[in-house]
Formats: C-alpha cells, structure tokens, sequence
C-alpha cells in the first residue's frame, strides 16, 4: 500500500476510512506458524475482538486459522465466515449460564473463567468438553487495562483455586480437555510469558484428559520505527522445547495453542482522515481532522501511539502540531508531535490501525462510523459501505407526543 495508493483510496471511498492489508495479515499469520514449525500440533485461534469485518475473517479462515470469541455474536460471525464450530474457542468473561448454553449448542468449543458457571454448566452438561481459564497471578501488558493475568483481575479462575476445580470436576464427573491463561497485551519479556507457561504446565498436570493447552497471546508489535516488539523467534524456539518435553512427561501429543489479535492485525491497518482546519492559537498548531475518538478511541482510552504521516505531504518541511478531532470533548491524537508540513484538505495517515480500531468505534456526537476497504491482490475492495443519516435511525422507535 504506497502512499500514493492511500490518496487514490481516501478520494475513492471518502474520508475518514479503514484500510487493511491482506499480504501484511498473511505474512504476520505465517510469522508465528513459522516460529513453531516445530509443533507437532499448533493452533492458532484469530481474536476476533480484534477486528471482527467479516471479510477478514473469511481471510482467515483460508490461512487454516481457528478463532478466539468472546461473545455469541462473534461466534456467529465466525460460522457464518464458513468456520465450522470445532474451529472457534468461545472465552467470555461475565456472561450469563445461558448465553454459554447457547453457544455449546451450537458445538464451538467452551471455555470457563470462574468457578459458579463451571458447576452450573458442569451439572447440566458434564458430556460437553470443557476449557478452564486460569489466571496465573502474573502482571503483563502495557497499561492497567489490558493487564489481564494479575491477582486483581476480573478473568480466569485463580491458581489458588485449583483444588476447587478439581472438587467440581469430581463432583459432576465433567470432562476437562484444555486449560487457557491469558496475562496481558503488549508483552515485552518473553521470560515474563515463559514464567506464566510454567505455572499452565504445572497446573496441566492436575487434569488427565486435556488435548490442548491455549498460552493466550498479548504479542507486542511495533508501533514507531526502532520500537521494542515481542521476539517471536525467540518465544517460540524456547517455548517449542518446553512444550515437546511436557507432552513427553504427560503422556500424550497435546495442541498448542494461541490467540493473537492485534499481532496479526494491528501493523495491516491504517486510518485515513482529511485535515479539516490547522488552528493557530497563542502556544499551539492544532490540525483539527474529520474524525475523533469516535472512530479511534485507543490514543484516549490506552494511551497509544499511533504514528501519524502526512501522506499528502511527505516531503514536506517538518513541524510541530497537536493533532486533534472534532468531538465536542478532548480527543487528541497526538500531542506536540513532528509531522511534514499540514495544510487543511491534506490526509493523514495513522499507522498500527487494524486491531481494536473500527471494533471499538460508535456513532457518538451522532457521527457515521467509517467506511472499511481491504487492500487484496493489488485491488482496493470496499468490504463495509460508510454509514448513512438511515442507519442512525435505523433501531430508534419514534413515540408520539
């Protein structure tokens, strides 16, 4: 996707747009299946929380991929991109004994986080496999919020609490087949991950039936040139011994298996909006664009960095700007940054923009969600139309007064 390519996609199909590329997808899936050649039986399970376009997942699913879902909307979104149910790992978090029900109806593979829904479901349905998400108590990822392994958190079912599993198990003769941890996003020390495997291995050693162990995923990519990223190549070299040797003292060949999202995606997107005004005020250059968190909500939410280009300028004379949108409350991009010289109408190009972007968009201050395009075989394929005035309207019942 050359800059020049952008531009043509940003005038066919409007301003602000998603654009993905499906080459940088395929070479980043092929990435980490290469890393663990050596795995007799690897699964790689797609998140779809982190880009749930249906096309993409269609994409997926001819790489040989599996998915990681977390609600039955994604479930269904997964069957219908052509997954058959043994593909998908259903991994809520909170949800009610029903919506698992209705899930393991429809055969995807369940896996439970907390101890009161492992006894609910294990007594009505002790035939049906299940995986238990242990939280590991070990604190990863680049910020509080998506630090998921540590002792405070929401998800899995604690360490400590194994001897409790193990009473409902016995209790409901259930059928345990495959234990999950998950720790965090934005993993930096991979001797961090391989410290949280042992515990998985060691607690894999209280169930007699597993087929799989899922090491969840939180891979860092990089967000800036020079910048840190997880070392695959490392992981899985170390990681590969580790798990060969285990399946030799269990017994049995078992599957290993993962759950990337934004490290399939994250680095295939970027984020085109036009530069509506470049506002000079007493301390400041402000380039006020045609979208806000909105559209983008990481920058906000986490604290991310998004590289910011000027692709309409990339040769420009660089300077400084506070790059900003237009939702009535605080919405800045980036602040201060050095970016080539802005003009208004000219577009920017945010980077790192495929994962937990257009999934995490919403219609607030009424605005339209953005327009997605999937960059396929050196073609620019709309693969979600922009919004209309209708689809704001659309599920609103009008009462009369």
């Amino acid at each position: 996707m050359e800059q020049n390519t952008l531009l043509q996609i940003a005038k066919d199909f409007g301003s602000p747009v998603y654009v993905y590329d499906a080459e940088k997808i395929t070479s980043q899936y092929k990435r980490l299946t290469s890393a663990f050649s050596k795995v007799k039986k690897l699964k790689i399970n797609y998140a779809v929380k982190a880009l749930s376009n249906l096309s993409v997942l269609k994409l997926f699913n001819t790489l040989g991929s599996g998915l990681d879902t977390v609600s039955i909307q994604e479930v269904k979104l997964g069957l219908a991109a052509g997954f058959e149910p043994k593909q998908i790992i259903f991994t809520p978090n909170g949800v009610s004994l029903k919506e698992i029900e209705d899930v393991a109806k429809l055969g995807v593979q369940i896996n439970i986080d907390n101890l009161s829904i492992l006894e609910q479901f294990g007594t009505k349905y002790p035939k049906i496999p299940v995986c238990v998400r242990i939280n590991p108590h070990v604190m990863a990822g680049g910020n509080t919020n998506i630090s998921v392994g540590h002792i405070d958190s929401k998800f899995g079912i604690s360490i400590h609490q194994i001897p409790h599993i193990l009473r409902i198990v016995e209790n409901t003769k259930m059928n345990i087949n495959g234990i999950h941890m998950h720790t965090g996003s934005d993993i930096l020390d991979i001797d961090v991950f391989l410290y949280a495997s042992e515990i998985l291995f060691d607690t894999a050693k209280s169930f007699k039936n597993l087929e799989f162990i899922d090491f969840g995923s939180g891979f860092k990519v990089p967000y800036k040139a020079g910048d840190i990223e997880t070392n695959i190549e490392e992981l899985g070299e170390k990681l590969t011994k580790r798990f060969n040797d285990f399946c030799k003292e269990y017994g049995k060949q078992l599957t290993l298996a993962f759950e990337p999202g934004k490290f399939l995606v994250s680095e295939a997107g970027v984020f085109l909006a036009k530069v509506n005004v470049v506002k000079q005020t007493t301390s400041t250059v402000f380039a006020q664009i045609d979208s806000g968190f909105n559209h983008l909500i990481r920058p906000m939410l986490y604290g991310s960095q998004h590289e910011i280009i000027n692709i309409s300028n990339p040769n420009g004379r660089e300077r400084f700007y506070s790059v900003v949108g237009y939702i009535c409350e605080t919405d800045t991009f980036a602040n201060n940054r050095r970016i080539n010289e802005i003009s208004e109408d000219d577009i920017l190009c945010f980077k790192n923009a495929g994962a937990y972007c257009f999934t995490m968009a919403s219609n607030y201050n009424s605005r339209y969600r953005p327009a997605e395009v999937l960059w396929y075989k050196d073609k620019a394929h709309l693969i979600r139309k922009r919004e209309t005035f209708e689809d704001i309207l659309k599920n609103q019942v009008e009462i009369q007064f």
